[in-house]
């Protein structure tokens, strides 16, 4: 490369730098001359040169002045560049800062402090992180900045003895500090975290403390500029069926008569087992009692056997003797005549 054509590019970028800052400062002299026609009197105001993210260490080339209203420079703004970096030690931002937009001590830690969750709180105002997961934190789209409402999702036992579950709108409009580990308001890619960390007064984060351990909490994202609270009411599961409480006593009175019916069954079955059992006892104590009864008895010897006389009977026939007379019949043609003769002996 030729030395003349080295020395043309040279000069080109140094009256380029040039022109730039003098045409800045024409603009600069520009609308102070407008501000100061138009009767206004015009300061300075630190604004961001280029975007800032939670965490970036403030620095002169991410910083500039331009001109502002002195009666419009908003709370806790800085004039100078100088002002805003003094102290001892670096400055971080808090929550991101656009191009020209003004930085404000707000948005930005103290000198020599990091860009810490605690440098975030307000006055007065404590952090508490609560377990979330895919669902109960709004699929992840809750993001630091934003603001929710806290449900509590319980069950107690009623005087009756049943379960009854109902929600309630513990907090409303409580602002996330984080969610996981990351604090960074600029972060827009939705993800699934396990816990989120929400910004409340000391008595909230008690509500939250006991909550955690007495139901389930979930989160309700609220619009962006909905900050306000609203009166809210506690929902049953009689509200998901829109179900009268007169409907709801009844069929809770109809379980407590089929319980009461099952358990009346269930007694008296154990009533006969009991029963069964206490004959199946008694007749062993008795067959017990008469084992022992017979093993108390001596056996008794049985008398020897007498010799009895055997009388036996004789039966003599005796002939009876012969009549001395007999009876003879004789035909005489067809008439019969008897007569009693003597037997010969």
């Amino acid at each position: 490369m030729r030395a003349n054509t080295l020395i043309m590019i040279v000069l080109a970028g140094i009256f380029g730098v040039l022109a730039v800052v003098l045409i800045n400062i024409w603009l600069a002299g520009q609308r102070n001359a407008l501000a100061q026609s138009n009767g206004v009197q015009a300061g300075s105001i630190v604004v961001a040169a280029m975007p800032l993210k939670f965490g970036d260490t403030l620095s002169a080339d991410k910083l500039r002045e331009i001109a502002w209203p002195v009666g419009a420079v908003p709370t806790g703004a800085f004039k100078t560049v100088k002002e805003a970096l003094a102290g001892s030690g670096t400055r971080q931002a808090l929550q991101p800062i656009s191009v020209n937009e003004p930085v404000l001590a707000s948005k930005i830690t103290g000198a020599g402090q990091r860009a810490t969750l605690s440098a975030v709180l307000a006055e007065g105002m404590k952090a508490v992180s609560i377990r979330v997961n895919d669902v109960l934190g709004v699929a992840g789209f809750v993001f630091p900045g934003d603001r929710v409402d806290i449900l509590l999702t319980r069950s107690v036992r009623s005087d009756q003895g049943a379960d009854k579950s109902f929600v309630d709108v513990l907090l409303q409009s409580v602002k996330v500090l984080a969610v996981d580990q990351v604090a960074d308001e600029s972060k827009e890619n939705p993800q699934v975290v396990k816990a989120v960390t929400v910004e409340v007064s000391t008595k909230d984060a008690q509500k939250l403390t006991l909550a955690a351990g007495a139901g389930q909490l979930s989160l309700a994202l609220r619009q962006a500029a909905g900050s306000k609270g609203e009166t809210t009411e506690r929902v049953t599961l009689a509200d998901l069926t829109g179900d009268t409480p007169d409907d709801v006593a009844k069929r809770q009175a109809e379980l407590d008569r089929q319980k009461a019916a099952e358990e009346a069954a269930a007694a008296e079955e154990r009533k006969r087992a009991n029963e069964k059992i206490d004959g199946l006892a008694q007749a062993v104590d008795r067959v017990g009692s008469k084992l022992d009864q017979l093993s108390k008895v001596k056996p008794a010897v049985a008398p020897a056997p007498q010799v009895q006389e055997v009388v036996k009977e004789v039966v003599k026939y005796v002939q009876p003797e012969p009549p001395a007379r007999a009876t003879i019949g004789v035909f005489r043609g067809v008439k019969l005549e008897t007569y009693d003769v003597p037997r010969q002996r």
